[in-house]
């Protein structure tokens, strides 16, 4: 090497030196190195700190014998402005070759990190940058990552905790308590998932990380979340059932007395249905009238059961009791009222068989044909069946259709008028 490369090489290792040196103090002030050094490891964190901390013991070795080495050229250099053949023959040989001598008893490495203990090594000041560079990464990514643990999931698991505080608050008021609700042991279980989550994010945090897939930079990756992601979406959902339970508390009052309101017209429908068949079965003969069935006695004895919920404020379970209430109440009036047609049909055939023959004896009036004898004879048949107890409704309709026969067959001559070929009765 001539002066000018000896200067170049200089500068370029003197440069080296304290970027080294500003990386090693760094880490040594790193927030996270500083939590390694005074936590309660367990697991694959406390194997990782231990190779790490000799790591770090090590890089401090091999930087004061960096340190050392890089002096004694320094100090050549200085001597003389224009170094002899014999100063640039020493500086070449100090500043390329194997000039670096680490004693292995100096920092006692681990063979995990170096490979087998050796007495000593022999490095040139590059590859000395190199290994300590190599050192340096590792070491930062183990602090980097379980400080990146540490700052995300414990913060979050302790707002985690206090939402869960506030549920399990509103839970007991509302009587959803362990071992009385589902919801309640799903808390509990919730609030040991937690205590134990942080815990063991707290003493290993790198079984909480997911290394970033083809990142070699220091802490590529992310926290593993998952396991705080189930209890948070597990407690939500326990919330919103808390919710709905208060919802409850505040409109159990206005739903139960629309309850007995439903519950009240169906019995009332049935009431008017089972009175209703008894007149169909004294005023209609030959029909198929169904029975009708009872009050609803169950659902009154659980609407009794919803109401003393409410009394003793044991919401939890007049949430569910309420719903299906409302749901077998609704049914319970359709079916009453289905039963009502069922048993008043006969009551609006006989009705409607009425107004049918009604209309067309008006409709005979209206063409002065009320007078006619088959008419009159026929009308006075099917109007004693109707108007008579108990009605054969099969016989009653024979009767009215009768009747319309011989309706339609004095009409029709009669509206094709006088010179119509079939007006026999207008020629007579």
């Amino acid at each position: 090497m001539d002066r000018d490369e000896v200067d170049r090489a200089l500068a370029r290792l003197g440069a080296e030196h304290e970027a080294v040196e500003t990386s090693l103090l760094a880490l040594q002030d790193h927030a996270g190195r500083r939590l390694l050094e005074g936590a309660g490891l367990t697991g694959v964190t406390k194997d990782r700190w231990a190779s790490t901390e000799q790591a770090i013991s090590l890089l401090w070795g091999y930087f004061d014998a960096y340190s050392a080495a890089l002096n004694d050229p320094r100090e050549r250099r200085a001597r003389r402005r224009w170094p002899s053949r014999e100063d640039l023959v020493e500086l070449t040989d100090r500043l390329r070759g194997r000039s670096v001598t680490v004693a292995g008893s100096a920092t006692h490495p681990a063979p995990s990190i170096t490979g087998p203990a050796k007495l000593s090594e022999q490095f040139t000041l590059e590859e000395l940058v190199s290994r300590m560079n190599e050192l340096y990464a590792g070491s930062l990514d183990m602090v980097v990552t379980a400080d990146s643990v540490w700052s995300a999931l414990p913060a979050r698991i302790d707002l985690l905790s206090a939402e869960l505080q506030r549920t399990r608050s509103l839970a007991h008021s509302v009587g959803v308590r362990p071992g009385e609700h589902p919801a309640g042991d799903e808390l509990e279980a919730i609030t040991h998932e937690l205590s134990t989550l942080r815990a063991q994010v707290i003493s290993d945090p790198l079984a909480f990380w997911r290394p970033a897939v083809g990142s070699s930079a220091p802490g590529g990756g992310r926290p593993d979340t998952d396991r705080y992601d189930r209890a948070a979406r597990a407690l939500e959902d326990i919330r919103r059932e808390i919710e709905a339970v208060l919802q409850v508390r505040q409109d159990s009052e206005e739903r139960l007395l629309r309850l007995r309101d439903v519950l009240s017209r169906a019995d009332r429908t049935l009431t008017e249905a089972r009175s209703a068949r008894g007149e169909v079965l004294a005023k209609i003969a030959a029909s198929e009238v169904p029975a009708v069935s009872g009050p609803p006695t169950v659902l009154q004895e659980r609407l009794a059961t919803a109401a003393e919920y409410r009394r003793h404020s044991q919401w939890h379970r007049l949430s569910p009791l309420l719903e299906s209430l409302e749901r077998e109440a609704e049914d319970e009036l359709l079916r009453a009222r289905e039963s009502l047609g069922a048993v008043t049909a006969p009551l609006a055939v006989r009705a409607e068989l009425r107004g049918r023959l009604d209309a067309y004896r008006a409709k005979v009036a209206r063409h002065g044909m009320a007078e006619d004898p088959l008419l009159i004879e026929r009308y006075d048949a099917a109007r004693r069946m109707l108007w008579s107890a108990p009605c054969d409704l099969r016989v009653a309709e024979q009767a009215v259709l009768r009747y319309q026969q011989a309706a339609r067959e004095v009409l029709v001559p009669r509206q094709a008028g006088p010179s119509g070929p079939e007006d026999r009765r207008g020629d007579s």
